[in-house]
């Protein structure tokens, strides 16, 4: 099992190109079940997730081609509509092929999805949505169990929370039901609005998407298309606080400052400088540094889009360990995200938990110290830790890191952290 060993004391300098998203690439790719027509998708990251979903994509019978960051797939010949455990209980988002597969083919088999143990995760959502547009659903032997014989029919959804894949799956399953459906209370990410963007590109017919309700008129069938994937702007947030965390600066290029607006303002307040690349620039994207010796402490309170993203909750706080102050840090997403504490305690992190809050006290400096990630975005949480930290920290269980972030190490590297992978000792 490898391990990332870090070299604390860095100012980071230099340029980080953020890949194509990857909670936008997965849905993505699953939209390809939709059409027997070809599907190229550009900017696709290089993730164990997005593996992950290639390989579950291959077992339906979906034949799929590589050119760098550039995937062609064609789902002509899918005769397989199950998606087994042994696959599914690898990612969550592979729950995201039950819309696609029961629209298209009237049945689906889908495992109940694992993923980062991060807390409770239902997808009662995507059952009841589906259910609305007529299918047939019941839960066997630990599989999601679909039929619509006759096909699906448009209707009108209010989601009872804000779901992304909840959202995301309906939505698919909508293109090609009859009729029209509306989807009241939908997610607003930008991956959802660049899933719609995708599939009317393939002849879709969607309205609405970014706001909280989408309307979709049903197709009879879908045409070739080509997309490029959102920037990912989990990425981005990181290394705009990997930036901030060791008093440096980064210049972050192939991305949209735009899609973090709380995020970004939180940074600012913090202490942080973000200026636009110049128009005339070969890419979009922004320049970030440290404008004062101390990072001020900032509230921050987990939301829905465009509220601040519980996937950079945990490296918010990494910075916050810092501080000059306080600051109290609000999960609302999930009731599970605080296992990093710990791990950040263990480098002289001063965190109290209060239910749903963690108390953050800024410390001088954090000391470097073996930690273990528990799930993908504590793992950054750790490295950003140990970017700022005295000494040598030892960052093991990085699978996790490995799902999300593509090449997070030389691109570390490259901007002159002291970082590199190994494999542990046993």
């Amino acid at each position: 099992m490898d391990q990332i060993i870090i070299q604390g004391g860095a100012q980071l300098s230099g340029t980080v190109k953020i890949s194509g998203a990857k909670n936008a690439a997965l849905p993505l790719l699953a939209a390809s079940l939709l059409s027997d027509q070809e599907l190229i998708l550009h900017n696709i990251p290089q993730l164990a997730d997005i593996d992950s979903m290639f390989e579950l994509l291959i077992q339906h019978g979906v034949q799929i081609s590589k050119e760098g960051s550039t995937i062609t797939l064609n789902a002509r010949g899918v005769v397989n509509t199950t998606a087994p455990y042994e696959l599914v209980r690898k990612m969550r988002s592979s729950i995201v092929v039950l819309g696609p597969l029961l629209t298209r083919f009237g049945k689906a088999r889908v495992s109940l999805p694992g993923g980062c143990a991060i807390g409770t995760r239902p997808v009662d959502i995507h059952i009841e949505g589906l259910r609305k547009l007529g299918a047939e659903i019941e839960l066997e032997d630990g599989y999601i169990v679909a039929k619509a014989p006759n096909g699906l029919v448009g209707n009108t959804y209010t989601m009872p929370i804000i779901s992304v894949q909840g959202t995301e799956n309906v939505m698919m399953a909508a293109v090609l039901a009859k009729g029209e459906t509306k989807l009241i209370n939908a997610a607003r990410e930008p991956e959802v609005v660049d899933l719609a963007l995708c599939l009317n590109a393939m002849g879709a017919k969607i309205e609405g998407a970014g706001t909280d309700t989408i309307i979709i008129q049903g197709v009879e069938s879908l045409n070739p298309a080509q997309h490029t994937v959102v920037c990912d702007r989990i990425e981005m947030g990181t290394y705009a606080i990997a930036a901030l965390i060791t008093k440096g600066e980064l210049t972050l290029t192939d991305c949209d400052v735009s899609l973090i607006p709380i995020v970004s303002d939180l940074l600012i307040k913090a202490g942080g400088e973000i200026n636009l690349l110049d128009a005339n620039s070969p890419s979009k994207g922004f320049h970030i540094k440290t404008i004062s010796d101390n990072i001020c402490g900032v509230d921050i309170l987990t939301e829905p889009y465009p509220g601040f993203a519980t996937d950079l909750q945990a490296q918010m706080m990494a910075l916050m360990t810092i501080s000059n102050g306080a600051s109290m840090v609000t999960e609302t997403i999930f009731e599970n995200r605080f296992m990093h504490v710990s791990e950040l305690c263990r480098m002289g992190a001063d965190i109290n938990i209060h239910g749903s809050s963690a108390l953050v006290r800024g410390v001088p400096q954090l000391k470097g110290a073996p930690v273990m990630a528990t799930d993908l975005r504590a793992s950054a949480s750790l490295v950003l830790a140990g970017l700022s930290a005295a000494g040598q920290t030892i960052v093991q269980r990085i699978y996790h890191l490995d799902r999300g972030y593509d090449n997070i190490v030389g691109k570390l590297q490259n901007c002159g952290a002291t970082i590199e992978r190994t494999k542990a000792s046993s």
